[in-house]
Formats: structure tokens, sequence, C-alpha cells
């Protein structure tokens, strides 16, 4: 079956996860989703993600889930641009997630990154998803 939103699919999984307290969750590798979860790790919303090759050239993520105090390190995590919509932001428009407490998550050219780094790096792109 194909995933026509295979980002939004990824946060899904981690979002259903986090609702039933699972330490990890596992979703199917590319390229653009390792490039978001790499933004997560730097950020500190999860403990980290591997690589699992399985035979006929599938690989899969497996993504270590975060809590403290037995609560999820996430609380919200959205998609903003959608495949029906995208959703693009100059630099001095890149939206804020919760008065700067959260993290947008941006493609840019010069590649996937938070919020906060693409201001520093005077870019604007895609927004991909927020998250607080």
């Amino acid at each position: 079956m194909a995933i026509s939103d295979p980002l939004g699919d990824m946060l899904t999984r981690i979002r259903n996860a986090q609702m039933r307290r699972k330490s990890k969750v596992s979703t199917p590798a590319s390229k653009l989703r390792e490039h978001v979860l790499d933004v997560l790790v730097a950020e500190g919303y999860i403990r980290g993600y591997s690589m699992v090759e399985y035979e006929g050239g599938k690989s899969e993520l497996e993504i270590e889930l975060k809590y403290f105090d037995g609560e999820p390190v996430i609380r919200s995590i959205e998609r903003v641009s959608k495949p029906g919509r995208r959703v693009y932001s100059s630099v001095k428009n890149i939206p804020r997630v919760a008065n700067g407490l959260g993290v947008s998550i941006l493609s840019t050219p010069r590649g996937v990154m938070a919020d906060h780094d693409a201001r520093e790096q005077n870019v604007g792109g895609e927004v991909l998803c927020r998250i607080f």
C-alpha cells in the first residue's frame, strides 16, 4: 500500500506510540524522515534512532522515544505542510511555537532544520511540522 504522506505517517506513529507509553516505534526509512529525526534528536525530543535493514532491500527506522517523570517529552506533534496544501514561510515569517518553547521544522535549500537555525542562517522554506 502506498502512503501519500510519509512524514505525516511517521509523526502519527510517534504520537500513537507515546499515547501507549511505548519505548520504541518503527517506521519505513526515507531520507526526509531521517533528517527530521536528526532535528528531533538535536532538540532533545527523542533519545535517538537506528536504521534496521531487512532482506529484499527494505529498511526501517527504529525510534527510541523519550519520557520525563513518566510523561512523554513531546506534548504535541502536528504536520503543517500537507500534500494537498504546502505551507512556505520566508525567514521573517517563520512561526514561533508556544512563544519559542516549541520547534518548527523547516525544509530549506540548506537542508532540514529547526526554526531557530533557519533564522540564524537567514533562510526560509517549507514548514514541515510543529513540535512542543
